[in-house]
């Protein structure tokens, strides 16, 4: 038998939000497609983890993460969120927000099990799913506020259903799930029996006075909800590799045995370092985060337009998908391409986020930028006559 990949690893291609930074890299582009986030990290996180290094903290922690930064998620789920979650039993620290959902799809789906995903989509997700042998089925969401209507949720639904995945605010649509939303997927969830993963790791980044509204904070939904977020974009520490998922006991264990088979723990030193951020900053960091990024929203959207390339607001997020039918190209890929080579500003193209021959409209632009660079960016695009 000739040596080769496993089918699973078949099904699952390498990221383009990947490929474009790649591509960036070698022309010598701004990169606005990947969400590297390059701002500075806030002074307290780095101090935390230089004194844990000093101080030894440089071991194996318990498989579920430092007790000192599972309660302060604690505190963070019941004063933000609004959720009430017990530090020694519901929530596991994981090697990002990406690890944990790993570790959730690797521990409650079983070969064969769909799961119900809003599209556009993230493409991570989709992978993940694939990888654990599960089957995605999607809803499409439409612009410009991203909307659904229940009847399309239901008719998604089938024997083998047995999850539903939000992400709020959404990658990369930037939509923010309203409560009546909410309720749609709440009664739904509730009638077939599903759990409902969300991925809410943008969290902090809603604009225009939008509230983040978690799941797990509706009583319907505390009991079935696998609630996953991380401090990548919050504090900057996209390299650190810090989330967490939050899950009833029994749910928390299987996701907790898994993190640890894959991953054994997520670094000691820098768990210590976001404990030490949570313990010393407070809602006015937080408050300061979202008008330092709607302010970098507004100044993307504004080069967009100008350049010819209709964006569509983001409620949430620091992403931008903007509509790229002027460009030429008959694909997404090829739209993002000939964007990259005329002005020197990469973004992802839309297909990424599809599964249908919708995404080749779109390109998704990040503004998760030093403002020197984003500027730069900004300049290119309106000057580029599109």
């Amino acid at each position: 038998m000739p040596l080769r990949p496993s089918a699973r690893s078949r099904r699952i291609v390498q990221a383009e939000i990947r490929a474009m930074s790649l591509a960036c890299e070698q022309l010598g582009g701004i990169n606005l497609a990947q969400g590297v986030m390059d701002t500075p990290a806030p002074a307290a996180v780095c101090r935390g983890a230089q004194e844990a290094i000093a101080q030894g903290v440089n071991s194996y922690t318990r498989y579920d993460g430092l007790a000192e930064l599972r309660q302060a998620i604690a505190r963070e789920l019941l004063a933000y969120n609004r959720v009430a979650a017990d530090p020694e039993r519901e929530i596991t620290v994981t090697a990002g927000a990406t690890g944990a959902f790993y570790a959730a799809c690797l521990g409650l789906l079983d070969s064969g099990d769909e799961v119900v995903v809003f599209e556009p989509y993230y493409g991570y997700h989709v992978n993940t799913l694939l990888a654990v042998d599960a089957r995605p089925v999607f809803v499409t969401l439409q612009p410009p506020d991203w909307t659904f209507r229940p009847e399309a949720l239901e008719a998604t639904v089938g024997p083998r259903t047995r999850a539903i995945l939000v992400s709020t605010p959404a990658n990369p649509s930037g939509k923010v799930f309203t409560r009546e939303e909410l309720s749609w997927i709440t009664e739904l969830a509730q009638r077939h029996d599903l759990l409902v993963f969300t991925d809410e790791i943008y969290e902090h980044f809603v604009y225009d006075g939008r509230e983040h509204v978690s799941p797990a904070s509706l009583p319907e939904l505390r009991e079935r909800t696998v609630m996953i977020s991380g401090f990548s974009k919050v504090f900057s520490i996209t390299g650190w590799r810090i989330g967490y998922s939050v899950a009833r006991p029994e749910l928390a264990e299987a996701i907790g045995y898994v993190s640890d088979l894959v991953y054994v723990c997520a670094p000691a030193p820098l768990q210590a370092g976001v404990a030490a951020a949570l313990a010393e900053l407070g809602p006015e960091f937080y408050l300061g985060l979202r008008e330092q990024y709607q302010r970098k929203r507004e100044r993307l959207c504004r080069a967009l337009e100008r350049a010819g390339l209709d964006p569509v607001v983001p409620q949430g997020s620091y992403y931008v998908l903007a509509d790229a039918s002027r460009v030429p190209g008959e694909t997404g890929k090829e739209r993002a391409m000939y964007l990259l080579r005329w002005t020197g500003v990469a973004g992802v193209p839309g297909e990424a986020f599809s599964q249908g021959p919708q995404g080749h409209r779109w390109i998704r632009f990040c503004f998760a930028k030093r403002d020197e660079e984003l500027d730069e960016a900004c300049r290119r695009l309106e000057t580029a006559s599109l």
